[in-house]
């Protein structure tokens, strides 16, 4: 058995009675835990016109968790390509490279992260097509090598850096991981968003992959969220909360959830319990010793070594405790 690495991914989830200040605020206490504890990684998403979730602007935010750190990992998982231009993307991420040489991971998708109306407002010339997002990503590459040019001229996206990030391809489906394997990049499999997701994603990337200077040989990360907590009854409460949180996103509601006791009190129809059991692959939940064979079980299946695991709960300490009995069943080599 191979063995596993840990990163997080964070949203910055905005709890009832918070403020999105106090999200942030957790989002960097978090990545020092995390360093502390030994993950890998620590990736922040971006997510549009929503009270629930404060992470907007990963590319903001990175510097300050970058900054609060010494050696983890800090990505993005990931920005939204088609809501932004291509030289902005780059000069963004070098700018991190140049900050934080050798630390910065771009993960990147094509989802809206929010509504189709707040992303045409981020950025008026997304299509949303296919073809837009390819072309974005072949801008990037010439960014990123200096080898952009217009009839004007050469075409620099500044500051230079002797190195570049590590750029990963967030997918849920077959579609995306190809498109990661075209372009030599590493592949996310994004298991907490498609909880139905199968290695045929992680396998059409091995075979199609062309190797790049970054990545010499595929690399797959499988994503999913986990809530580990001391006892099966405050795992099983734990669960709940999400799946009444994954209910309302389904239902286009990213704000007014009510109050937790509203929450706790909540009684699911049967439509709604059917939708939870078909919803219930997006999410691991149980002890520390529960989860780790519970993984085990994922990384063999897609044969990968490196889980990156979310976590939202109803409060802070809730979600610091899972992150340390994470670490603890996959002894994590923290200081």
């Amino acid at each position: 058995m191979k063995k596993i690495k840990l990163g997080i991914l964070d949203q910055s989830i905005v709890r009832t009675n918070a403020t999105a200040r106090e999200a942030v605020e957790e989002t960097i206490n978090t990545v020092k835990l995390a360093e502390r504890l030994g993950y890998s990684r620590f990736w922040i998403s971006e997510h549009h016109n929503s009270t629930f979730i404060a992470g907007s602007a990963p590319e903001v935010l990175m510097v300050k968790l970058a900054d609060e750190t010494s050696h983890i990992r800090i990505g993005s998982g990931g920005i939204m390509l088609p809501n932004h231009s291509a030289i902005k993307v780059a000069e963004n991420f070098r700018m991190l490279e140049t900050l934080f040489p050798g630390r910065i991971d771009l993960g990147m998708g094509r989802a809206p992260g929010g509504d189709r109306i707040t992303a045409s407002l981020l950025n008026p010339s997304n299509d949303f097509s296919e073809e837009s997002y390819l072309r974005q990503l072949d801008h990037l590459q010439r960014f990123f090598t200096d080898t952009a040019a217009t009839q004007h001229g050469r075409i620099l996206a500044v500051p230079q850096a002797d190195t570049i990030p590590m750029q990963w391809i967030l997918s849920s489906s077959g579609g995306s991981s190809a498109i990661a394997a075209r372009y030599g990049m590493g592949l996310a499999i994004a298991k907490f968003i498609n909880g139905h997701v199968t290695r045929e994603v992680a396998d059409l990337y091995r075979r199609q992959f062309k190797p790049s200077a970054q990545f010499p040989a595929p690399k797959v990360i499988l994503s999913i969220s986990v809530l580990c907590a001391d006892t099966e009854e405050k795992a099983a409460e734990m669960r709940r909360f999400i799946d009444y949180i994954l209910l309302q996103f389904e239902r286009g509601n990213y704000d007014n959830f009510g109050d937790l006791e509203a929450i706790k009190n909540y009684t699911f129809s049967p439509a709604e319990t059917d939708r939870i059991r078909y919803n219930s692959g997006r999410v691991i939940s149980g002890t520390k010793e529960q989860v780790k064979q519970q993984l085990k079980q994922l990384a063999e299946e897609f044969d990968v070594d490196e889980i990156i695991v979310s976590c939202m709960s109803s409060n802070e300490a809730d979600r610091k405790r899972s992150f340390e009995l994470l670490a603890e069943a996959f002894a994590l080599a923290g200081e």
